[in-house]
């Protein structure tokens, strides 16, 4: 674990002038913070960090964990404390190359309710849940998704996010893979459906177009907005209904432009119910790409650039933002990502907004 400080520099931007929810077209030159670094950065893993999930903690923020995948056949599971701190106590091993994580709350098991992690083991093609803060696994062994497919890597799951409706009560989880069809069926929607302590999983919905250039891995919830967005890798990020019975209309296609490598990692930053910031790793170029979450004051779902983040992570696969108080060091929320050197890195909010974001108080 180190614990760095910010290093300043200069480094040129165009900006949309205006706030979060009033882009304009008018562009100014911004001077700002050049890789902005990070609080503190993890242990580091054995074989390849990928993405990180926030759990906070209800009783203490400030004992809130970070959950990150340690890629490999041989993988894990690795629990962090919010300076980066490995618990060894709480690391999962012997996972079959997980590549992405998420957390979830109050998920009735019959029994009990739990608050839970799940991640998705590619070389077995199942979901594998585990309670949360003590890591003990649900359902041993994990469950099978996309099952009676058979095209080149359609099993090989890559992405994974979850979804609670907050009408109904519902709970789901969203499963991407390392390949998959072009005919609006990528994504496979699944709702969670427990009993007697255990998980089940019922298949819902096939939706999501894909540009059949790269892969779609980075998948991400806005629940209180109700949408789904994620990363066609070599094209941009989509837009969904979160709600399967909303339908599998494309609402939005943005972040099509100005990309150096593959569109990665996506996280929102809530600064109310309804406003705030999707930010999209930029995984070439050690950039964040940062949209409004609202859209536009005309059209909720037409999302323009508002700035770049130059951060000191290297080729940033998956990252994650909370915008709740975690202590005294995080008192507007955390942004964590993945670094190409075994770590996640640990940011403060104000740090990453600097002068140009808005923070949540």
């Amino acid at each position: 674990m180190i614990k760095s400080r910010l290093s300043y520099g200069v480094f040129a931007i165009v900006i949309l002038a205006g706030s979060c929810s009033e882009p304009t077209q008018e562009t100014k030159e911004a001077v700002v913070a050049s890789n902005v670094e990070p609080l503190y950065v993890t242990d580091s893993v054995i074989y390849d960090t990928d993405d990180p999930a926030i759990w906070v903690n209800p009783d203490d923020a400030s004992k809130s964990l970070i959950i990150g995948t340690d890629k490999n056949e041989d993988g894990a599971l690795y629990v962090f404390d919010l300076k980066g701190n490995a618990v060894d106590s709480l690391i999962v091993r012997n996972i079959q190359r997980p590549n992405n994580v998420d957390v979830g709350y109050g998920l009735d098991l019959g029994d009990r309710s739990v608050d839970f992690a799940v991640t998705g083991e590619r070389m077995t093609s199942k979901l594998r849940f585990y309670s949360l803060p003590d890591m003990q696994e649900i359902n041993p062994g994990g469950i099978e998704v996309y099952e009676g497919e058979t095209g080149p890597e359609y099993k090989d799951l890559m992405g994974v996010a979850l979804f609670q409706d907050k009408t109904t009560g519902k709970n789901y989880v969203i499963a991407g893979r390392k390949n998959g069809p072009t005919d609006g069926t990528y994504l496979w929607q699944y709702e969670i459906l427990a009993e007697n302590g255990q998980i089940n999983l019922a298949l819902v919905r096939k939706f999501g177009s894909f540009s059949g250039s790269k892969e779609i891995e980075a998948i991400a919830v806005d629940a209180e907005l109700g949408y789904i967005y994620y990363s066609d890798e070599g094209a941009g990020v989509k837009k969904y209904y979160a709600d399967p019975e909303k339908g599998n209309e494309e609402l939005a296609f943005f972040a099509q432009e100005g990309f150096t490598d593959d569109h990665e990692g996506i996280s929102i930053y809530k600064l109310d119910d309804k406003t705030g910031y999707i930010l999209v790793s930029d995984q070439g170029a050690n950039l964040f790409h940062v949209f409004p979450r609202e859209g536009s004051p005309s059209n909720p779902h037409e999302h323009k650039l508002l700035t770049t983040i130059p951060a000191s992570t290297i080729s940033s696969d998956g990252s994650e933002s909370s915008s709740a108080s975690l202590g005294s060091e995080f008192p507007h929320g955390v942004f964590v990502a993945m670094s190409d050197d075994k770590t996640f890195q640990i940011y403060r909010w104000e740090d990453i907004a600097g002068d140009i974001l808005k923070i949540k108080n």
